[in-house]
């Protein structure tokens, strides 16, 4: 298991991982529509985006608390959208899950991750960011049949490291077991339909 940190970086993020072998698919593609940064961004559901911190203890504490109070679920997730024009993003709509999402993501708000953001919260998987228009339109046409379903059986704290990588920190499984660093939701747990590798 990850413990935290004695001196992490100041900023934090809690994210659903996503797993294999759909995490592999989506990096090919990501890759494939000329987004580079999914070499240091593995494929996830963002629950909480780069946050200051203040005390990585009780912020550990509070991710834990509302970890284990927390019931597993199943995402979701069937085409595409995008955030143009207000930001060069194509997604992966999470179809179920999305409430699921959302409560979280309020509760994680609260206490020492708590901050006001420039926009709603709307939970998704990015499959291409700052790529030019040419790329960003392959990417939402391509994937615009793409459906996977998954279980969602945990959430991960990461620190934002001074590289710009994020580094787990500890995973929180729901219900207050505890997973290992590097889980993510199990590998074979995937259905898939509509895709073709990259």
């Amino acid at each position: 298991m990850g413990e935290v940190a004695d001196t992490p970086s100041d900023f934090a993020g809690v994210v659903i991982a996503l797993p294999e072998p759909l995490a592999s698919d989506l990096l090919r593609w990501r890759l494939s529509f000329g987004d580079t940064g999914a070499e240091v961004i593995p494929a996830h559901i963002t629950l909480v985006t780069t946050t200051p911190v203040g005390d990585w203890q009780a912020t550990a504490s509070h991710v834990r608390r509302i970890a284990a109070r927390q019931r597993p679920f199943t995402v979701m997730i069937e085409g595409t959208s995008s955030f143009r024009p207000i930001s060069p993003v194509v997604y992966l709509k999470v179809r179920q899950g999305f409430e699921n999402c959302v409560s979280l993501h309020a509760d994680l708000q609260l206490g020492p991750l708590q901050r006001i953001l420039p926009f709603p919260y709307h939970p998704h998987i990015t499959v291409a960011h700052g790529v030019s228009d040419e790329n960003l339109d392959e990417a939402q046409e391509t994937l615009r049949n793409f459906r996977a379903s998954f279980p969602v059986r945990s959430m991960g704290l990461y620190e934002h490291s001074s590289s710009g990588v994020w580094k787990l920190q500890e995973e929180f499984s729901f219900g207050g077991k505890r997973e290992s660093a590097t889980a993510g939701n199990g590998p074979g747990q995937t259905n898939r339909k509509g895709q073709a590798r990259p």
